[in-house]
């Protein structure tokens, strides 16, 4: 019999912790949902090139970044609902600025609340997925990681209905075709109601968090405290750097967040390309997180009995198909293979996380999640080179070709290329596996 047939995926004494972590995963998947339409939307509101508007996500991605390693950090030492609940307070408090970010009506002040916002994601990121992990047989560890992740597209979801519903439908600079050629007195009362539209899915949010926050505050959920007396610091960083599946897993995570967040984000200068609406593109980024839900569903499945490596090489074959189907097709059909990239894509951060960490020790689990977090900062740097490269011929979307598409369509081959690396890694795994 197989040994993950007799093992069980969630322990019944860990399955309250496990609830109560689980839920926090549709919390930061709200959180990327409803900010990945915000890219077109500040586009718009604020007349920016594809490449400025790209600086929400370099925010918002950036803040993973730079506090992955400092959260991990203060994790060893305290115990994991501390840093569940400093996460959540920042979290609260990036949401909330984005009330003073509207009335000023300034565009850094909205990439600060982001900044912050993200700095509790990455709190909550580097505590929840390592202690999934930790919750019952190593076996059964990325398989499970993929059960708690399967609720990430919950908030996905949610998150885009809000957008779609509370925020781009009632844009009033999006309903006017030349709205930069109004006179600057009436574009000054169109982006003061813009803007307050756009906070308060934000400000709503931030007051959500709170009432999280004080729930897991009175919880007497169990935690187990991190020992840094274990080993030194650098004796760990050491360790990790020296462990090729571990580095190369960071790197297949810059990857794969890079590839995720290009596909999210501009599915909405796709659709602008063949004169499809931003709140019609909403639609089928919506049918996108349904895939997404439903893929990494069926892939969770399917580790029961094919091994993480292979399904990931699998998955991401799959998914370069797709984008050659983006770059290729033109029209609809197009956008349709973007849709579908959102399928094969699904499983791949909870895979490449479980894998890179595979044969780690505890001690060694902690920092490494850390950096696997830190990877996050590819959702930062590739979409903004993608906005730069659609920017090749002006602030449109169809202004050049290259290679005989058009610039919007050509872009795509980044994310191809990060589905490249990823299946490189899949593949090793694949041939040498590491049990």
């Amino acid at each position: 019999m197989n040994l993950k047939e007799e093992i069980p995926v969630v322990a019944k004494k860990v399955i309250i912790p496990f609830i109560l972590i689980t839920s926090l995963f549709g919390l930061w998947g709200f959180a990327n949902a409803v900010t990945d339409p915000m890219v077109q939307a500040f586009k718009k509101v604020l007349e920016l090139s594809n490449s400025q508007a790209a600086w929400v996500q370099m925010a918002f991605y950036g803040g993973y970044f730079c506090m992955a390693l400092p959260a991990a950090l203060f994790v060893r030492k305290y115990s994991y609902k501390v840093g569940v609940l400093i996460g959540l307070a920042l979290y609260a408090i990036g949401a909330l600025l984005f009330y003073p970010a509207a009335i000023t009506g300034q565009f850094w002040f909205f990439c600060l609340g982001l900044y912050i916002l993200t700095f509790g994601l990455a709190f909550l990121e580097t505590t929840a997925n390592p202690y999934i992990l930790a919750m019952g047989h190593s076996k059964t560890a990325t398989q499970r990681l993929n059960l708690a992740q399967a609720f990430n597209p919950v908030g996905l979801i949610l998150g885009l209905v809000v957008a779609q519903q509370f925020v781009l439908q009632k844009l009033q600079s999006d309903d006017i075709e030349n709205y930069s050629s109004l006179a600057e007195a009436q574009k000054i009362l169109i982006r003061t109601s813009d803007l307050m539209v756009i906070k308060n899915p934000y400000v709503i949010l931030g007051f959500v968090i709170l009432i999280v926050f004080f729930l897991i505050l009175i919880s007497k959920m169990p935690q187990k405290k991190g020992d840094d007396q274990d080993s030194s610091l650098g004796n760990t960083f050491s360790k990790l750097s020296k462990n090729s599946n571990y580095t190369l897993g960071v790197f297949s995570q810059i990857m794969y967040v890079g590839a995720q967040i290009m596909c999210w984000t501009y599915i909405y200068q796709y659709a602008e390309g063949i004169d499809i609406s931003s709140e019609v593109a909403a639609n089928y980024q919506f049918a996108a997180f349904i895939l997404f839900f439903v893929g990494r569903a069926i892939g969770t499945y399917l580790l029961r009995y094919l091994p993480s490596g292979k399904l990931l090489f699998y998955y991401s074959v799959f998914a370069i198909l797709s984008c050659l189907g983006v770059i290729v097709f033109q029209g609809v059909l197009g956008l349709y293979a973007l849709v579908a990239v959102t399928f094969f894509m699904s499983i791949m951060f909870p895979t490449i996380y479980g894998i890179a960490l595979e044969g780690l020790s505890e001690e060694e689990s902690k920092i490494g999640a850390a950096g696997l977090v830190m990877a996050i900062v590819g959702g930062a740097l590739m979409p903004k080179l993608q906005g730069m490269l659609i920017d090749l011929g002006g602030y449109g979307v169809n202004d050049i070709k290259i290679l005989g598409v058009s610039e919007v369509n050509f872009s795509f081959t980044l994310p191809a290329i990060c589905f490249l690396c990823i299946a490189i890694y899949g593949y090793r795994v694949k041939t040498n596996p590491i049990y």
